[in-house]
C-alpha cells in the first residue's frame, strides 16, 4: 500500500505535505514543534490535521503488519493462493483482513469441527454442490462409522450441514453483505428489564430507532443502561430479506436444495446474525466513544485556555455542610497565605460567625475575588458571600468555579508534596483559587478524565481517553508557553520534547544553580541533548532573561532571522527597552512576502516572527473574554419565562449547552434552541467558558431545571 497517497487522498491534502509530515514524525519531531516551526515543510498544516495524519498512519501501518502476519499464518497451513493473497493485500480495512482470515483461523471446538473430525466434510461438499440427481440419504449412508460416533443417517446429514453453516458464516463476501444490510436496515431497540423500576433510563423503556441514525450520546446511554441491568438492548432486522441475499449466492436446485436452505438459515440465525450484530454494536460504540472523546477534548481545550485572572488576591472556598467550608487565601502571585474553616450551614449553622470570619479575611488582605467551588453546598455558600458583599458594600466580586478533579488532585502525591501540612479539603480550596488565577497551570495537575467537561467519559476505555486528552494538554501548554523559571515539573513535562524525568532535572538544576538567564542554558541540564533542546526551546519563556527573544515564540534557530527583520524595520533588539511602541508600528507596516524574499526565509516563518516581535511576552489567553464575575445571587423563584440572562457555558455535549446562570443547577440550551438556523453540533455555536446571552424558556420548579434558548436574544 502507498500509505502517503492513501492518507493524502482521504484528507484531501497534497502528497508532498503528507510525505514531509511523515518524514518529520519518523525523525522524532513532536507535533507542536512541526505545527509551529516547520510550516514551510508541511504547507502550514495545523495540529489537528497533523494528529489525524498520525492516527491514520498508525492505523495503516498496523494494517500492513496484520496483513503480513495473516499471509504468513495462511501460508504455513499450505492454503495460500494468488487470488487470496491479492484480496488480502488490496484490503483497506482491518475488518476485511479479519474476514478473509476467518476460515483459516484456529477455532475452539465447534459443531462443524466435530463433524469434520467424524469425516463428514466430503459429504458436506457433495450436498453443497446440489447436483441435479442423487439421494442425500443414500450418500449419507456411506459415512456411517460407529467408531467415529456416526451411527445414523440423520447424524451424518446434520453434521455435514453444520460444516456448511460454518463455512457460509465464514465467507468474507457474505459477511460483508450481511454487515452492510444489517447496518442499513436494522433498528436498535430497548426495553426495561423490570417495567415498574425507576431509573435514569426510563426514556428508553420502550425505545426504537434505526441504527444508522442513532446519535452517539444515545448509544452510550443505552450501553450504560444495559451494563447497569436496567435495559435489554437488541438489534432488530428483517431476517428473511437478509437470508435471501445469502440464498442468492448459494442456493441452486436438485434434491439437496432443501437441506442447503436449512443450513443457510442456520448459518444466519445461529452464527452470522449474533456475530455481525456484536460487530455492529462494537462499531457504533467505538464511533460514539470517538465522538465523546472529540467533545471532551474540545471542552477540555477551552477550559485549559481560559484567560488567567492574574494580579488579584483570591479567596478560594471549598463548600461543605457537616465538615464546614474550607477556605484558602492566595496572593496575587499564587502563593498560599493562610487557610481556615467556617461552619455556616447545617448542622452547625454558624452563619453570622462565618460572615464575620470571611469579612475579616477580605478586609485585612484586600481580597478582590472569591472563588467558590461548585460542589455540595455551593449555592448556599454563594448566598453567604453575596450577603457579605451586599451588607458591607464591598468592592468584591465572586465566581463559581468548577471543582471537578479538585478532590483527585488533593489526594494525589503531588498535592501532598506541595502542602504536606494540610488535609485534603484545604488543598482543594487552594486548587479552586488557583484554577481561577491560572487555569492551565493548575488543571494540568489533574488527570484530564477527572475534569468534568465531557459526556459519558467514564464509559470510554481509559487508554483511548488518555491518548486524546494528553494531546490536548500538550497542545494547550505549548500554545501558551511556559515560564522556565517558575514552572513546576507537572507543567514542564507537557512541553514538546520533554518528559517527567527531564522536567524534574530542569527544576533540580534551577534550584541548585539559580534562575536561567538564557534558553541555551537548558543544554547544561542532564539529559537535555541537542534534539530535545530543538523540540522544546521555542515553547519556554524567560520574562526576565538576558535575551528578549527568549521571551517570545521565536525559535533559537531563527534568532538571526528575527534580528534581520528588526533591522529591516530600522531597529535593534536593545531598542525594545525604550521604543516598543515605535517598533510595533514599524513591524506592522512590513510586507512579509518582501522580507522573506530579501532574507531568504519562508513567508509563514517571517509572519510568525513579526507577530511575536510586536508583542514580546504575550499570553494568547489574554485576548479571550474574562470570566463572568458576580456580586449577587439568582434564585429559581426569581426567574420568569422570557427573562433575558447572561451566563457561562460550563459544558458542551452533543444535545446542547449547559449554562451557569447563577442557579444551583446549570440551565440547558437544547440543540434545537441554539439558533434559528440548522446547527450540526453545539460546538459550532459556543465553547466551554464562553459568556452568552440566553432567554428563559421553561422552568421546572419540582426538578429544579431550567430550559434556555439562544434564539431571538
Amino acid at each position: 500500500m502507498d500509505l502517503i497517497n492513501i492518507i493524502a487522498g482521504e484528507m484531501k491534502l497534497k502528497t508532498w505535505q503528507v510525505a514531509e509530515t511523515v518524514k518529520l514524525l519518523d525523525a522524532g519531531n513532536t507535533i507542536p514543534f512541526i505545527a509551529r516551526y516547520r510550516k514551510e515543510a508541511t504547507g502550514e498544516l495545523d495540529e489537528t490535521v497533523l494528529r489525524t495524519i498520525v492516527e491514520r498512519l498508525e492505523y495503516l501501518r498496523n494494517l500492513e503488519k496484520r496483513k503480513d502476519e495473516v499471509l504468513r499464518l495462511i501460508d504455513e497451513q499450505g492454503k495460500l493462493n494468488d487470488e487470496l493473497k491479492t484480496k488480502i493485500l488490496s484490503a483497506t480495512k482491518l475488518q476485511e483482513v479479519e474476514d478473509l482470515y476467518r476460515p483459516y483461523k484456529q477455532k475452539k471446538k465447534t459443531r462443524a469441527s466435530v463433524a469434520k473430525e467424524k469425516g463428514l466434510e466430503p459429504l458436506a461438499r457433495w450436498i453443497i454442490s446440489q447436483l441435479e440427481s442423487g439421494n442425500p440419504e443414500e450418500e449419507a449412508a456411506k459415512y456411517l462409522n460407529v467408531e467415529l460416533g456416526v451411527t445414523e443417517i440423520k447424524d451424518a446429514i446434520n453434521g455435514s450441514l453444520d460444516i456448511i453453516a460454518e463455512e457460509v458464516s465464514d465467507d468474507a463476501e457474505i459477511r460483508k453483505i450481511v454487515r452492510i444490510k444489517t447496518y442499513e436496515t436494522a433498528d436498535i431497540s430497548a426495553k426495561a428489564k423490570k417495567e415498574e423500576e425507576r431509573s435514569p433510563y426510563e426514556m428508553y423503556y420502550s425505545y426504537r430507532e434505526p441504527v444508522r441514525r442513532i446519535p452517539p450520546h444515545r448509544i452510550l446511554a443505552l450501553n450504560r443502561g444495559e451494563n447497569e441491568e436496567y435495559l435489554t438492548v437488541n438489534l432488530d432486522t428483517d431476517e428473511e430479506k437478509i437470508i435471501s441475499y445469502i440464498e442468492n449466492k448459494y442456493l441452486k436446485g436438485g434434491p439437496c436444495r432443501g437441506l442447503v436452505k436449512g443450513a443457510l438459515h442456520d448459518a444466519y440465525k445461529r452464527l452470522l446474525a449474533p456475530s455481525i450484530q456484536r460487530e455492529i454494536r462494537t462499531e457504533i460504540t467505538i464511533r460514539a466513544a470517538e465522538q465523546a472523546v472529540k467533545v471532551f477534548a474540545g471542552n477540555l481545550r477551552q477550559l485549559l485556555l481560559q484567560p488567567p485572572v492574574r494580579g488579584k488576591v483570591i479567596l478560594g472556598i471549598d463548600p461543605g455542610f457537616r465538615t464546614g467550608c474550607k477556605w484558602a487565601l492566595i496572593s496575587d502571585t499564587g502563593k498560599l497565605a493562610t487557610v481556615g474553616v467556617i461552619y455556616p450551614h447545617p448542622p452547625q449553622k454558624k452563619w453570622d460567625e462565618a460572615k464575620k470570619d470571611i469579612r475579616q479575611v477580605v478586609l485585612e488582605n484586600d481580597v478582590q475575588i472569591i472563588a467558590i467551588g461548585n460542589g455540595t453546598a455551593s449555592r448556599e455558600t454563594e448566598e453567604l458571600v453575596a450577603e457579605i458583599i451586599k451588607d458591607d458594600k464591598l468592592p468584591l466580586e465572586y465566581i463559581i468555579v468548577s471543582e471537578a478533579g479538585a478532590s483527585v488532585y488533593s489526594a494525589s502525591s503531588l498535592a501532598k508534596e506541595e502542602f504536606p501540612d494540610y488535609d485534603l479539603s484545604l488543598r482543594s480550596a487552594v486548587s479552586i483559587a488557583r484554577r481561577l488565577q491560572d487555569p492551565l497551570a493548575e488543571l494540568v495537575k489533574i488527570e484530564p478524565q477527572a475534569i468534568g467537561v465531557g459526556q459519558y467519559q467514564h464509559d470510554i476505555q481509559p487508554k483511548i481517553l488518555e491518548g486524546s486528552l494528553g494531546g490536548v494538554v500538550e497542545s494547550c501548554v505549548n500554545t501558551v508557553g511556559v515560564d522556565l523559571n517558575t514552572a513546576s515539573p507537572t507543567i514542564l513535562k507537557f512541553v514538546a520534547g520533554l518528559n517527567s524525568a527531564a522536567a524534574k532535572n530542569i527544576v533540580s538544576f534551577r534550584e541548585k544553580h539559580g534562575k536561567f538567564r538564557l534558553r541555551e542554558e537548558l543544554k547544561k541540564v542532564p539529559r537535555i541533548g541537542e534534539q530535545t533542546f530543538i523540540q522544546c526551546a521555542g515553547f519556554i519563556r524567560l520574562p526576565d532573561g538576558d535575551n528578549l527573544l527568549d521571551n517570545t515564540p521565536v525559535h533559537p534557530e531563527s534568532y538571526q532571522l528575527a534580528v534581520g527583520i528588526l533591522e529591516k524595520a530600522g531597529f535593534v533588539l536593545e531598542d525594545f527597552r525604550s521604543k516598543a511602541v515605535e517598533i510595533r508600528s514599524a513591524l506592522a507596516s512590513l510586507l512579509a512576502e518582501e522580507i522573506a524574499g530579501e532574507l531568504g526565509a519562508g513567508v509563514p516563518t517571517v509572519k510568525d516572527i513579526i507577530e511575536a516581535l510586536q508583542r514580546p511576552g504575550r499570553d494568547p489567553r489574554e485576548d479571550l473574554p474574562r470570566p463572568l464575575l458576580r456580586k449577587d445571587i439568582t434564585h429559581l423563584e426569581d426567574l420568569r419565562e422570557g427573562m433575558l440572562l447572561e451566563g457561562t457555558v460550563r459544558n458542551v455535549v452533543d444535545f446542547g449547552l449547559f449554562v451557569d446562570i447563577g442557579l444551583k443547577n446549570d440551565g440547558l440550551v437544547h440543540i434545537s434552541q441554539l439558533s434559528e438556523n440548522y446547527v450540526r453540533h453545539p460546538m459550532e455555536v459556543a465553547a466551554v467558558g464562553d459568556i452568552i446571552k440566553v432567554k428563559v424558556l421553561t422552568i421546572d420548579m419540582e426538578r429544579g431545571r431550567v430550559g434556555l434558548s439562544m434564539k431571538e436574544v
